[in-house]
């Protein structure tokens, strides 16, 4: 009779992935421009977890658990949580018209298709 292997699965962790400077900004800027806020919230906590949780902690001045528990699925950070976690990731929020973002879609639909 033959033993049945067991597989073992580890879940999926995308901040393994986000190894640069440059791919944690446009995660970022992806989960920005969902408008989900759970999402948002999720994304800044992998992003802090690629960086080092306990460095970001450090340069934003909150604890790592008080991240770790406004940062996740069910967080929900105040807004002077989310402006200091991202500039201890060296990031920051800016402001464009509606406008503006749409003619950029726009142009890059275009230039796709």
């Amino acid at each position: 009779m033959t033993q049945k292997r067991k597989t073992r699965v580890n879940p999926f962790d995308s901040a393994a992935f986000l190894n640069t400077p440059e791919l944690r900004l446009a995660y970022v800027e992806e989960a920005l421009a969902t408008r989900d806020p759970a999402f948002i919230a999720t994304a800044l906590g992998t992003v802090a977890r690629a960086q080092g949780m306990a460095d970001v902690a450090r340069k934003s001045g909150l604890t790592r658990e008080s991240l770790y528990k406004a940062l996740s699925e069910k967080g929900n950070p105040a807004f002077a949580t989310v402006l200091r976690v991202m500039d201890a990731m060296g990031l920051h929020l800016s402001v464009m018209p509606r406008l503006v973002q749409r003619k950029a879609t726009r142009r890059l639909t275009t230039a796709r298709g």
